[in-house]
């Protein structure tokens, strides 16, 4: 049985605690048993108001105030195709930012461990698949999202220069694509799968013969339940580490990030009929060709977390019902607007 690396009565702090996957990391760590006070526990959620984490120096005091001893960073600047291709230097600018300050600030004020989410964009366009961790760097990046890309990347190996120079104890897992409660909805800068749910919402809503998606529909992508991303990030505090070094050199198999997917994949096109059928959408579904498709395929290889015993619990079908019926009641209490 492995040790368990992290206690109940850790000062957790979770940085981009309001979003997607930074609340549903809240809900499970207090469902887990996690920040309550009768273990003596906390969990730090600030508010952009609150931490600035665009500015080191708020960042590192902040920490030095708070010294909490477990970290993670949930929070980016994310959206799909058409934003990280008009915004490249936004995407950039902004995640470098972030990522380095807290990853700093963490490190010198004595973080006893840190957990840092990138994503499966990281990987070279035409990855042998299912892609492994060692696919890392060995070929060119997807043009779409090259930006948003290069900043994860960089903030993988930070963590792994400080693991490797100062013994900091930071691990990164690489999600695939997220869905679920509290994903953002935005026209101009959503994912595919939240995206599809407003256009189909709008469509029905409005009586519109059809609906036009992006590209040709054939890429393929795994999508994941973000309550199934929250579960690997507590699994991977309490029980995963990279392997060991030797003489300050990396082992051939070492690595200091780990994919977490799911076994199933899908066609875009067949997202979108799912969706539509679930939203009760009449209309017919066309494709505009002129549109990019990204990558075609991106399956993630998960070995490493499903050798450990993580496996993803939730079928998309059931996952994508749920993520509508949240959608329609944030509609009703005016948290999305159409």
């Amino acid at each position: 049985m492995v040790e368990k690396k992290i206690s109940f009565s850790e000062k957790i702090f979770i940085a981009g605690a309001t979003g997607m996957v930074g609340s549903s990391i809240k809900r499970k760590l207090i469902e887990y048993g996690y920040g309550l006070s009768k273990n003596n526990g906390i969990i730090f959620t600030p508010t952009r108001t609150e931490l600035n984490l665009l500015n080191f120096e708020d960042v590192n005091n902040w920490m030095k105030n708070k010294k909490p001893t477990i970290v993670i960073l949930a929070a980016a600047k994310v959206g799909g195709i058409y934003a990280n291709s008009s915004y490249p230097a936004d995407f950039l600018l902004e995640n470098l930012k972030i990522q380095t300050n807290v990853i700093e600030a963490a490190w010198r004020n004595n973080t006893k461990r840190f957990l840092f989410l990138g994503s499966s964009c990281i990987y070279p366009k035409l990855s042998k698949q299912p892609i492994k961790e060692q696919s890392l760097l060995q070929g060119p990046l997807e043009i779409t999202n090259e930006s948003y890309a290069l900043a994860k990347i960089s903030g993988i190996k930070l963590c792994q220069s400080l693991r490797i120079q100062y013994g900091f104890d930071a691990i990164s897992l690489m999600p695939t694509n997220l869905y679920g409660p509290g994903d953002n909805y935005n026209n101009s800068n959503s994912h595919v799968l939240p995206a599809l749910i407003r256009r189909f919402y709008e469509a029905k809503k409005k009586r519109e013969k059809n609906v036009t998606c992006w590209g040709t529909g054939n890429p393929l992508r795994e999508f994941l339940y973000v309550d199934d991303l929250a579960d690997a990030c507590i699994f991977a505090l309490e029980r995963w580490s990279p392997d060991a070094l030797t003489d300050n050199r990396l082992l051939e198999k070492y690595t200091s990030w780990v994919n977490v997917g799911c076994e199933s994949e899908i066609k875009i096109k067949d997202l979108a009929k799912k969706i539509s059928s679930l939203m009760e959408y009449q209309g017919e579904i066309e494709w505009d060709r002129t549109k990019p498709d990204g990558t075609m395929r991106k399956k993630l290889d998960i070995s490493i977390l499903s050798k450990l015993g993580w496996q993803a619990k939730t079928d998309l079908n059931k996952g994508i019902i749920y993520t509508i019926n949240q959608f329609k009641e944030e509609l009703k209490l005016n948290k999305i607007r159409i």
